[in-house]
């Protein structure tokens, strides 16, 4: 099932995506339909309509998440090699342990939206394709082999970041919060769409050049030993938003860099789950 959010007549709900058509479910956003705890099945049972979908503007699937959303930092080994390249630093190949960060979203880009390049203050605008998943309840110490019990579905998240911003804060909290630096989408496709872990090819492409080309197998810290890590010590509320980190290929990963201008097209896709555009202007 591919959920999306959705606004109509300045009215916002919540659908279920097919090709053509969307039918509106009895809730007010993502939200609201994730804390209700109902099955994929209650879920589909309480369609309301049915809408052609040109009728309708699609937004982000959670344009407004509950708390800044959680990323890993450095989650494909070769990416971590080009990040060291690029920072001039020695990389021993050694990952011990997971790099968290948070990311601010005030208000998640939607498919096909359009991200200021600020070019005021940003000299090196990059991208970063990644595997989202959403959490469907509360959950604190959460084992491995259970974590997936606590998993409602993914997404694709563009992890847009101000590399000189990053570099300079010596963290990445506000290099990676400007405003509209989270195209997500195009839709959540519930967990029992795939097997666990789920094992997706995903790519991006800038102005139709393929630049990362990877498979989520790749992961070095996958999703249940970051559910069993993190809610080890903190609860993860439904809701919550953790995005797994980008493969190699980013704009700063090229020799020379090859950064976002405007003008640029951004494609992310992720095997199953579709493709997120967006236009740097």
């Amino acid at each position: 099932m591919k959920l999306i959010t959705f606004k109509k007549e300045d009215k916002t709900g919540v659908a279920i995506f097919s090709e053509n058509y969307i039918y509106p479910l009895p809730f007010s956003s993502m939200n609201e339909l994730i804390d209700s705890g109902k099955s994929f099945e209650e879920i589909e049972k309480s369609i309301l309509d049915k809408i052609p979908i040109n009728e309708v503007e699609i937004l982000a699937p959670i344009p407004q998440p509950k708390q800044d959303i959680i990323c890993l930092g450095i989650n494909y080994m070769a990416h971590a090699v080009e990040s060291a390249r690029y920072k001039k630093e020695t990389f021993g190949g050694d990952r011990p342990y997971a790099v968290y960060f948070s990311k601010r979203v005030n208000e998640a880009l939607p498919n096909n939206g359009f991200l200021s390049s600020y070019e005021n203050m940003v000299d090196s605008l990059d991208y970063e394709c990644e595997l989202a998943l959403i959490i469907s309840k509360d959950c604190k110490n959460v084992k491995k082999e259970n974590a997936f019990n606590y998993v409602f579905g993914y997404t694709i998240i563009n992890d847009i970041s101000a590399r000189n911003l990053q570099t300079r804060h010596k963290q990445w909290y506000f290099g990676k919060s400007l405003d509209g630096f989270t195209p997500m989408g195009p839709v959540i496709l519930t967990k029992d769409e795939l097997k666990n872990p789920p094992i997706l090819e995903i790519k991006s492409y800038v102005n139709g050049e393929l630049r990362q080309n990877s498979n989520t197998n790749l992961l070095i810290f996958d999703i249940p030993h970051v559910i069993e890590e993190l809610s080890s010590a903190m609860t993860l509320k439904a809701g919550t938003i953790i995005s797994m980190g980008t493969p190699a290929g980013v704009g700063m990963g090229f020799v020379p860099p090859k950064f976002l201008k405007s003008g640029d097209v951004v494609d992310c896709y992720i095997e199953k789950i579709g493709t997120l555009r967006t236009y740097i202007k």
